[in-house]
């Protein structure tokens, strides 16, 4: 039976630690090195992942290489999609170890259950007392809550770890809105779910994602989805739910009450009870997955900052974008129809 042509794309900038093991990863796949090609987009590295690149192209042509000078992930996956040849495109992030038969299982299940968008389970892989709690964070119902951090069962959901789509997607739905410096994976799901598309996620297809591995870095991460969830909501105010608006609820809260509190004499204790039952609540969760106390007190560090870093960085969003609520919505441009691999 012919198998679809498979074209992977990689956002990619100054990841020269990365690089080549991503590469490997999806050029040693199992699915059959004629049906498949690689392409990586370097949105401007300033470190060797250029020159890195450059030497693996040499010693695999189904590697291909494209500049991104705008540097953002949305553009660059777009710029890969625009160049791809294949029936099915795959994103693969750099940070990401793919089993070996990855790109089959996501062939398989697009084909059983014709869906549009499909993909597994995101698995922390941790690193170090603070990156291992990062990484138990991730996978908590109260770390993150999202599904696919820790569906056990193929289901049908509101997203997916990176994604893989019949090419037809792209040229009925449009491509990346560029805008979207993060979260551009969300805005794309909910636009896709909009128009009726169905996104399955597989426990089958498995990877495992390094997560962030210090406390600056995993804030700085959290902050930024927070913010940009702002802009996407603000194109999708349908999409709105009570899990995407406790954590900047709660902090607004904490903040307000703070504020009044010379004024109105019951708000202190009200503030100071909800900081309390906060934490009780983290110190459990914390005390249950973690083994030792320093694994515990990291997991409480790591629960708090996904949290606040993630709810002050919705509050700054609001500001941010404060005057977009009433914008038009911009149209994406659709992929070109043209003949895919398979029928060239």
């Amino acid at each position: 039976m012919s198998r679809p042509f498979v074209s992977v794309v990689v956002p990619a900038r100054n990841e020269s630690l990365w690089i080549e093991d991503c590469v490997r990863g999806v050029l040693k796949q199992d699915y059959p090195a004629d049906k498949l090609e690689l392409i990586v987009v370097d949105g401007c590295s300033t470190d060797n992942t250029r020159g890195l690149l450059a030497l693996m192209a040499r010693q695999d042509p189904r590697l291909r290489i494209l500049d991104n000078p705008a540097g953002i992930v949305p553009s660059s996956l777009n710029l890969a999609i625009r160049e791809s040849r294949g029936d099915i495109i795959v994103r693969v992030d750099v940070h990401t170890q793919l089993a070996s038969d990855y790109l089959d299982k996501v062939v398989e299940v697009l084909e059983r259950t014709a869906a549009d968008n499909v993909g597994g389970p995101m698995v922390s892989l941790g690193g170090g007392v603070f990156g291992d709690a990062v990484a138990r964070a991730m996978a908590s119902r109260f770390g993150v809550g999202a599904t696919f951090h820790f569906a056990s069962e193929e289901t049908e959901t509101d997203t997916v770890y990176m994604g893989a789509w019949p090419r037809r997607v792209f040229e009925e739905l449009g491509l990346f809105d560029e805008e979207l410096v993060r979260n551009q994976d969300d805005e794309f799901n909910y636009r896709l779910r909009g128009q009726g598309g169905r996104i399955v996620l597989s426990p089958d297809i498995k990877s495992w994602y390094q997560n962030r591995q210090t406390w600056r870095s995993l804030a700085t991460q959290f902050f930024q989805y927070g913010t940009w969830k702002v802009r996407v909501l603000q194109k999708h105010r349908a999409q709105m739910s009570l899990r995407h608006l406790v954590p900047p609820l709660f902090d607004a809260a904490l903040l307000l009450g703070l504020l009044v509190s010379p004024f109105v004499s019951s708000a202190g204790p009200l503030v100071a009870s909800a900081v309390l039952a906060y934490l009780l609540f983290v110190v459990a969760v914390a005390c249950k997955e973690g083994k030792t106390p320093s694994a515990r007190a990291a997991g409480m560090l790591a629960l708090a900052t996904i949290h606040h870093a993630w709810g002050v960085g919705f509050l700054w969003g609001l500001l941010r974008f404060a005057n977009r609520w009433f914008l038009p919505a911009a149209k994406t441009t659709k992929l070109e129809v043209r003949h895919s691999a398979s029928d060239i």
